[in-house]
């Protein structure tokens, strides 16, 4: 196979001293996602990425079995918080798992968070997590794309 024309990594000086330890950051640039030299970096990555995956001649066959094998209801461990009960279920190829709550184990679960709803395409995630021990009360927080 040929070697791929990766697009160059620019390094700069850039050093950290942290209590008197000297810390190399030579890519510290690519850690702000909106400049212009990091999105042109990440653009120029994804070309050659996806210029190789593309020609993948197995590619769909590849793409449709992993589709068969991950379309089926999953459930994470239920728990229990106050009087209630709560779980995740993904039902199959949903983006986010569902949060679903009940008050009793022959109740109808209803949805108490659905992150699937918080964008578009899907890629905002629940990152966290806290129910009170009386389950009067939720906080969560997400993560934007991912």
């Amino acid at each position: 196979m040929p070697s791929l024309p990766y697009p160059t990594s620019a390094k700069v000086d850039q050093v950290d001293d942290y209590h008197g330890t000297s810390v190399p950051d030579p890519y510290r640039w690519l850690e702000n996602p909106d400049s212009d030299q990091t999105q042109a970096w990440v653009a120029a990555q994804n070309q050659v990425t996806f210029g190789y995956l593309n020609d993948i001649p197995q590619r769909q066959q590849i793409k449709e079995r992993l589709t068969e094998l991950w379309d089926y209801e999953k459930f994470r461990t239920p728990f229990k918080k106050g009087d209630r009960y709560f779980y995740f279920k993904n039902d199959g190829l949903q983006n986010q798992d569902v949060l679903y709550t009940l008050p009793d184990l022959e109740a109808e679960p209803q949805v108490l968070i659905d992150p699937n709803t918080f964008s578009d395409d899907g890629t905002v995630a629940l990152s966290s997590l806290v129910i009170s021990d009386d389950a009067q009360y939720v906080a969560y927080g997400i993560s934007v794309s991912g």
